[in-house]
């Protein structure tokens, strides 16, 4: 326990109180929030810094709220899927945009001109996407599927979870029936969920085959709950869509609308895309306005996926690229270009007017030369994952520092980013080495009650 009680100054993003002691020694109290006195049990100690839990509340703050999700709390195993629930949502959204200005100061020395309003969604029952944990207690005679514990590699007993869709909620002790019954009920470590606008398909792992009794079961439940089954045996490619002759459920392919711009984005159940349905469709129109693009603009939609942004850009310009460096990724981008400009779709008439053309490259590995064979664009779009744009960006410096005069830098960028830490790195080349501006940021909540920081930002360039 804490030698004397400790006032709460601040938040991390592992929704860790930080205070400070009389002799400036960092403490980090799980659980507690800002401005609250409390008393903690200190269980790590290090030469500058300790870590604790929360003991007990001397003075609460006004900000602290009842946790909806039964699964949600301190204690052993509570449920390690959302670390904030016990703070209300607007400060949240304060605590994360904090971290993103912070993290855009002192790491990248930029500070941008304007700082938008956060983007914000439903705060439960959003999470279209998710890797549930599988686990038989052969001691409990029972299966336990969901998120791990916290700070364990055990699994969760849940019965129920409150960011999952309802519908999904609904199906997890179906779930732990199912799995309890089968053959393989050892053998099988993970359920992976992803929800389309009218289809849910769970991606079954197994590490050994499956017996025909427990094909038929999954055959049973499917029709039971309206699902559909894709089982793995190995990595993300070795996805097959269940089919059994006692299957009546719908074979029908998986994809998310974007009504604003007609256009609907098909995928495979293990292709990434984004967990918050409702978000994304507020970002990419958020995005695309702040692009400001003109009918005769030339665009570069950098990791572009399975094409979220790079189709509704197309629905504007005259010419995009989409550059990406998964193979099937960029094959299902051009599927979707295919279907979504389609006559017989009663596609988008827009889209099949745009000279769109996708390209495979590492985007990590991308050098100056490179970069300068795309030739001429008048604004990017950049969507990397978690590790940021930093060849990328350094490309762009390195052409910038050549005054190459057959290349010419984009005037506009905008970047969406996953990760406060790696934007606030590539911020820095762009604003201090290529003659950028950061003329505006802002937070976007695509994860309610977690540690995770959506952000998206716009650099300016005079020409």
């Amino acid at each position: 326990m804490s030698s004397s009680p400790l006032n709460i100054e601040s938040m991390d993003l592992d929704a860790q109180g930080i205070a400070h002691r009389s002799d400036g020694k960092v403490v980090f109290v799980e659980g507690a929030l800002p401005f609250e006195v409390v008393s903690a049990n200190i269980h790590r100690k290090k030469n500058n810094w300790e870590q604790g839990s929360l003991l007990q509340i001397h003075r609460e703050s006004s900000q602290r709220v009842k946790p909806q999700c039964p699964n949600f709390g301190l204690q052993a195993g509570a449920c390690g899927g959302c670390k904030m629930q016990h703070l209300n949502m607007q400060a949240q959204v304060a605590v994360k945009q904090r971290v993103l200005e912070d993290n855009l100061w002192h790491l990248g020395k930029v500070k941008p001109s304007q700082i938008f309003r956060p983007i914000q969604g439903p705060d439960w029952g959003y999470r279209y996407r998710a890797r549930l944990s599988v686990r038989y207690v052969i001691k409990k005679s029972k299966a336990l599927i969901g998120f791990h514990e916290r700070k364990s590699h055990y699994v969760a007993d849940m019965e129920s979870c409150a960011v999952l869709p309802p519908h999904v909620s609904d199906l997890l002790l179906p779930l732990r029936t199912l799995i309890g019954s089968m053959d393989a009920k050892d053998s099988c470590p993970q359920i992976e969920v992803a929800c389309g606008d009218t289809v849910t398909a769970l991606i079954l792992r197994h590490l050994v085959p499956l017996s025909t009794a427990d094909t038929i079961r999954l055959a049973n439940f499917a029709n039971q709950f309206h699902v559909q089954w894709w089982l793995q045996p190995k990595g993300p490619d070795s996805i097959q869509l269940l089919e059994s002759p006692t299957l009546k459920t719908s074979t029908e392919a998986l994809f998310y609308g974007l009504p604003a711009f007609g256009l609907a984005m098909h995928f495979r159940p293990t292709d990434f895309t984004q967990v918050n349905p409702h978000i994304n469709q507020v970002l990419v129109s958020k995005a695309l306005g702040l692009l400001d693009i003109q009918a005769s603009d030339q665009l570069i939609d950098w990791f572009c996926g399975l094409g979220n942004f790079t189709l509704p850009m197309a629905t504007k310009a005259s010419r995009v690229k989409g550059v990406e460096g998964s193979a099937s990724l960029l094959d299902w981008a051009q599927k979707n270009k295919e279907l979504n400009s389609s006559e017989a779709l009663n596609g988008s008439q827009a889209l099949a007017m745009c000279d769109v053309e996708f390209i495979s490259l590492n985007l990590f590995e991308i050098d100056a030369e490179d970069l300068a064979s795309f030739g001429h664009a008048d604004k990017w779009l950049i969507d990397p994952p978690r590790e940021g744009a930093f060849a990328l960006i350094k490309a762009l410096v390195a052409l910038h520092s050549e005054l190459n005069a057959t290349w010419c830098p984009p005037t506009r960028i905008v970047y969406i980013s996953c990760n406060p830490a790696t934007l606030a790195r590539d911020a820095d080349l762009l604003v201090n080495h290529a003659g950028y501006e950061c003329t505006a940021v802002g937070m976007v909540n695509m994860f309610p009650h977690t540690a995770h920081v959506e952000s998206m930002a716009v650099f300016n360039r005079s020409k």
